[in-house]
Order: C-alpha cells, then sequence, then structure tokens
C-alpha cells in the first residue's frame, strides 16, 4: 500500500510539474499568434515550441493513464475519492490545454494566410507596374485630376453657401425697411401723433438739459469746497 501510495504521488508530482511548464511555452508560443506583423514562414523556435507542447501533452496522456491504471488497482478506501478527484482535475487540465494549443494553432495560421495573400497582392501589383511602367504614370495623374475636382467641388460649395447667406441677408433687409416704411405711414395716418411725437422728443431735450445743469452745479460745488 505504501509503494502504490508513494507511486501515486511521484506521478501526480510529474504531472503537475509538466502542467507548469506547458503554462510557460504557452505563454511563449501564444506571442506569435499576437503578432500584427506576422512572419510569411515559421521559425525554427516557433516550431521548437509547438513540438515541444505536442510532446509534453503526450507525456501528460501517458501519465493520466497511468494515474488512472494506479487508481484502479487500488482497494477502495477513505482516500480514494480525493484521489478520483485529482485524476479529474488532471483530465480536465489537459483537454483545457489541447483546446488552447489547436485555437493557437489555427490563429497563427489564419494570420499566416492572410499575410501571404497580402504580400502575393503586393507582389502582384508590383509585377503589373513593372511590365506596364506609363500606367503608374497615368494613375497618378488620374489621382491628381480627381483631387482637384473635389477641391473645386469644395470650392463651388462654399460660394453657393456664401451666395445663400448673402441673399437671406438682402432678403432680411429689404423686409425690415418695409416694415418701418408701414410703420412710419401707419404713424404719419394717426392724427396728431407727429406733435405727440415731437413733445416727447422735446420734453427729453429738457431733461437732459436740466439733469446736465444739476450735474455741472454738484462738480462745480465739489470744486469750490475742495
Amino acid at each position: 500500500m505504501s509503494s502504490t501510495g508513494g507511486g501515486w504521488a511521484q506521478l501526480r508530482t510529474q504531472a503537475r510539474a509538466l502542467e507548469t511548464q506547458t503554462e510557460t511555452l504557452f505563454h511563449t508560443y501564444s506571442q506569435y499568434a499576437s503578432m500584427t506583423n506576422i512572419p510569411l514562414k515559421s521559425s525554427e523556435e516557433e516550431l521548437k515550441i509547438e513540438s515541444q507542447l505536442q510532446d509534453i501533452l503526450e507525456k501528460r496522456e501517458a501519465l493520466v493513464g497511468q494515474l488512472s491504471r494506479l487508481l484502479d488497482s487500488e482497494s477502495i478506501h477513505s482516500s480514494s475519492a480525493v484521489k478520483q478527484n485529482n485524476l479529474a482535475r488532471h483530465r480536465e487540465i489537459l483537454q483545457d490545454h489541447r483546446r488552447e494549443l489547436s485555437r493557437l494553432k489555427s490563429t497563427i495560421t489564419d494570420a499566416r494566410n492572410k499575410a501571404n495573400l497580402l504580400s502575393n497582392v503586393r507582389s502582384d501589383i508590383d509585377a503589373y507596374r513593372a511590365a506596364n511602367p506609363g500606367q503608374e504614370e497615368a494613375e497618378y495623374m488620374l489621382g491628381e485630376r480627381s483631387r482637384i475636382e473635389n477641391s473645386h467641388n469644395i470650392a463651388d460649395s462654399v460660394l453657393s453657401q456664401a451666395y445663400a447667406v448673402n441673399e437671406s441677408f438682402n432678403f432680411q433687409r429689404e423686409s425690415l425697411a418695409s416694415i418701418n416704411r408701414r410703420i412710419v405711414g401707419a404713424a404719419s395716418q394717426v392724427p396728431g401723433i407727429n406733435s405727440l411725437i415731437g413733445r416727447i422728443g422735446a420734453k427729453k431735450r429738457r431733461d437732459g438739459i436740466i439733469l446736465g445743469a444739476f450735474i455741472a452745479f454738484c462738480f462745480l460745488m465739489l470744486l469750490w469746497f475742495s
């Protein structure tokens, strides 16, 4: 029983060590999946890390099998439930790591295929331009013409807006002048309105003269007594 317990503990120690090593390799391997400019071909280091991950997963699969057989050979006792939970946990982590490796490989493959496609498109464009040297100049002239036309369109739009604003101002000015004429005409038709407006203006002027004289008197008194 003690030799069985020692074998179980040793195998579990190896399994945990390989799980830790897998996490470390995943950290390095995932950097290839997050590259913005991934190389068109797999590097030696990338292939090496991928091979190491595959080997470790195979070793862990073998360890899980050994733990399962060892647990089956034991008689039922109080520690069997704990060992079964440990075995189930090792299997779960192993499956998670297999799925993660598959996901990372797929992501790297898709990114590399996209990079190869873009590279092929650029190569085709460069080859076409090399075979048709005058075409590039024609494309440049067409681009310049398009930019000039866009500038003219923008200028025409600005001028149209300016003309519209000017017409609006003229219309408002004419409306105000018409309103003013109607008010003056209406006021002239009311009997005594002109004389009333004149008396109001005269009263304002008189009040202004009185107020100005009072202020001047106060100022002179201030100078006199100071």
